[in-house]
């Protein structure tokens, strides 16, 4: 019987165009992505390093300017689709499970949700879940288990009556590990709101 579910951000409710950022950066030169430039990336995620150092690290290695690396950052997000706010406010207010949102995200990210879709829309879909947690708040990075457990933890949750709504495979395969039920959803092919026909033998 689930009783918490937790969700992803990207691709679950906001919709992302995941290459666009490799795009728009191949355009300001940086053509391959080094180890190092993974290495700081998650860092960026899990608040290790702030937004200036992330900008200065792009400014002093290929000389760009830190409003052509923002928008280059954020070329990755799209649009949310109302139907998903929609599905999530009703469930929300049919209070028949705890709701979580647990995402790898940074500063540049969530600020562009903000100002793209204003405080009130993001408030609004913020408050749908007992717990929204960031990567880059928490210092966790999916797939380490190490960020399930400190949601099981925190929040006194069982594995086997949490869902987690994911839409890349090496993020659900590991909180499989811990017993979670997972739901590795795929975009383009699936929908958020076909939660409850897609798994309803959990529930």
């Amino acid at each position: 019987m689930i009783k918490n579910i937790v969700f992803d951000f990207g691709d679950i409710f906001i919709n992302l165009d995941k290459p666009a950022t490799y795009r728009e950066m191949a355009k300001l030169g940086v053509t391959e992505i080094s180890k190092e430039m993974i290495a700081v990336y998650h860092e960026y995620e899990t608040g290790k390093i702030s937004t200036e150092d992330f900008v200065n690290f792009y400014h002093d290695k290929f000389g760009i300017e830190k409003k052509e690396l923002v928008l280059a950052w954020n070329a990755v997000l799209l649009d949310f689709p109302k139907k998903r706010l929609q599905f999530l406010k009703e469930l929300s207010a049919s209070k028949k499970y705890r709701l979580f949102l647990l995402s790898n995200t940074n500063e540049l990210h969530i600020s562009w949700v903000q100002n793209n879709w204003g405080m009130d829309l993001y408030n609004e879909f913020k408050n749908c879940f007992e717990q929204f947690y960031l990567s880059h708040e928490i210092h966790f990075r999916k797939p380490n288990t190490e960020i399930y457990n400190f949601v099981l933890n925190e929040n006194n949750l069982k594995a086997d009556e949490t869902l987690f709504v994911d839409d890349l495979k090496e993020n659900t395969m590991s909180a499989n590990t811990l017993g979670i039920h997972t739901w590795n959803l795929i975009p383009g092919q699936e929908e958020v709101v076909e939660l409850f026909s897609k798994k309803p033998v959990l529930f």
